[in-house]
């Protein structure tokens, strides 16, 4: 018989009420800045009550930038492009990794574990061992401040391609059998069969690539020089001004609040395939 303690349940709940106090009162503070005016978020101490600036300030992180900051981009059109960045790497990192991962397992070819390992490989090389060389090539192809050249290089996903090979490897053989006496080709055997039952693993990665691909910093950072380009998060780090400039922190909080949205949105939307993605082993 198991002894009831009631006290070790308050201790647990005790914890885990600090645990989500502590994730949540930075994002209330940020929340409550984003409603003050720039004076009253520079006041010491600064209020904890929410403002009655909450719509004048998100419309003009939406619509008119920082005006005392060094970025002069809305926030909507720098959003828009972190949204197209996030879904062309999420959905690209996705389609070639299911599709390298199928080639690896089903595919009889010389040289194919090989390959395999090949990309394994790459998961030890560090982001910044390839940024030097992978710039060189958008360069010279002409791709600096344009969609391609914000995407393309960040496709590749060695992480992707070995989740999708174990994933195919716990397949049962006696649905590839089945395949096989029902005349299924290959193309159709991966259309009807296998994404069918990738599908939670593939919301788990979308989820995952997606909030990859909208915090992205340090390649747009490199490869965008005109402000029609810039994603949120490049957009939030030049709004806080250096030198003698001042910076409106209430804007800034703004935008630092828009951007949690999208992702957030993804998450929320998709968690209840997310979580059987990451757990579920049942084919």
């Amino acid at each position: 018989m198991v002894e009831r303690r009631p006290w070790l349940d308050i201790l647990a709940h005790v914890i885990l009420l600090c645990g989500v106090a502590m994730v949540a009162f930075p994002l209330y503070v940020t929340f409550v800045a984003s409603t003050q005016t720039a004076q009253e978020v520079a006041s010491a101490p600064m209020s904890l009550i929410p403002g009655k600036h909450f719509v004048d300030n998100y419309m003009q992180a939406l619509f008119g930038g920082s005006s005392g900051g060094s970025s002069g981009a809305p926030v909507g059109r720098m959003m828009y492009v972190s949204l197209i960045m996030a879904l062309a790497i999420s959905i690209g990192k996705i389609a070639i990794s299911l599709l390298s991962a199928f080639a690896v397992v089903y595919f009889r070819f010389p040289g194919r574990m090989f390959f395999f390992w090949m990309i394994f490989v790459t998961l030890m090389l560090p982001v910044e061992v390839r940024i030097a060389p992978t710039y060189k090539v958008v360069a010279d192809l002409g791709l600096l401040n344009s969609y391609a050249g914000l995407t393309l290089p960040l496709i590749a996903s060695a992480t992707a391609t070995f989740l999708f090979r174990q994933f195919f490897l716990t397949v049962p053989d006696e649905l590839i059998e089945a395949a096989r006496i029902d005349g299924a080709g290959p193309v159709r055997f991966f259309r009807d069969v296998l994404l069918p039952l990738s599908k939670t693993s593939i919301a788990a990665l979308f989820v995952i690539q997606f909030i990859y691909g909208w915090n992205q910093y340090l390649w747009p950072l490199l490869v965008t020089t005109q402000e029609d380009m810039y994603p949120v998060v490049i957009g939030i780090k030049r709004m806080i001004s250096g030198g003698d400039s001042v910076t409106e922190w209430n804007i800034t909080m703004a935008t630092a609040m828009l951007a949690m949205i999208p992702p957030a949105l993804v998450v929320i939307l998709m968690q209840k395939w997310f979580v059987k993605g990451l757990v579920d082993t049942e084919k």
